[in-house]
């Protein structure tokens, strides 16, 4: 099957062997954490698409094994009164990344080129403005020693329907619909030629954007996690042996016996 051909038609990957799969993935993820705090590097990770195309579940994949003091996930709720009087971009740069962290947008300044402009909460201006500068700052990130990787998560009209659905009647699902989410299924074209426009614009060498079709969630976060390995280049860190100390018993005493009076959780399982 072609990058490019569309996986619908495919199988869906059974549970065991995606299991399989990621906590192989997860594994490589440490070492190149361990990487990344031993050589400094910086690293940014923006994760858009549309509603319901598995963002979540996939940055959860990525950041399941990992310590989140080096791959720190940032999700920003809306701007606040403050926020909206400040550059549009100062909000999102103070969480970039020191040495030794890899930055994971849940969503990002592309907001702008999103749901602000089909929403309608930016001006035609302010959203044309932004086209031509988010390229120039950019560059400006990379050359600043930052690696960005920028990945859109596409999912079909079908499957965004069916998520959305079972959203709507399933309780401990239904805090995923934000207020954003139904009128993001009654504005699907607005929204295609909203990414399109973003894709002409800010598709750039220095930082390209990567297309990951979605429709399959497991194979999605296998080929997301896969993805971003082979694009951050890592190598083992030696270690020394670690040995587990001996514990001492000087001035040992019967430590559990002083908690018999506490409260305890109740053990009903």
């Amino acid at each position: 099957m072609s990058q490019e051909s569309n996986p619908d038609g495919a199988k869906k990957m059974k549970a065991k062997q995606y299991e399989k799969e990621l906590r192989k993935l997860q594994g490589e993820l440490c070492r190149l954490q361990e990487w990344v705090k031993y050589k400094g590097l910086r690293v940014i990770i923006v994760f858009e698409g549309r509603d319901a195309a598995g963002k979540g579940g996939t940055i959860r994949a990525l950041t399941e094994r990992v310590s989140p003091r080096v791959f720190r996930v940032v999700a920003l709720p809306a701007p606040s009164d403050r926020e909206k009087s400040q550059l549009y971009m100062q909000r999102y740069m103070q969480h970039f990344p020191a040495k030794g962290e890899v930055v994971i947008f849940d969503r990002s300044w592309y907001n702008r080129l999103g749901v602000e402009h089909v929403m309608g909460f930016c001006t035609p201006e302010q959203h044309q403005r932004f086209l031509e500068v988010c390229p120039e700052l950019e560059k400006y990130i990379i050359e600043g020693g930052i690696q960005l990787i920028k990945v859109w998560l596409e999912v079909g009209a079908e499957e965004q329907k069916r998520r959305f659905e079972a959203r709507m009647e399933d309780p401990v699902r239904q805090w995923k619909l934000s207020p954003m989410d139904l009128p993001s299924r009654s504005k699907w074209f607005e929204y295609s030629r909203a990414r399109d426009l973003m894709l002409k614009a800010t598709d750039i060498k220095q930082a390209p954007w990567y297309i990951l079709r979605s429709d399959d969630k497991k194979r999605a976060r296998l080929n997301c996690i896969r993805h971003i390995l082979d694009l951050i280049p890592y190598k083992k860190v030696p270690h020394e042996h670690v040995k587990l100390p001996k514990r001492s018993m000087k001035g040992a005493y019967d430590d559990q016996a002083t908690l018999k009076d506490r409260k305890f959780v109740p053990e009903k399982y």
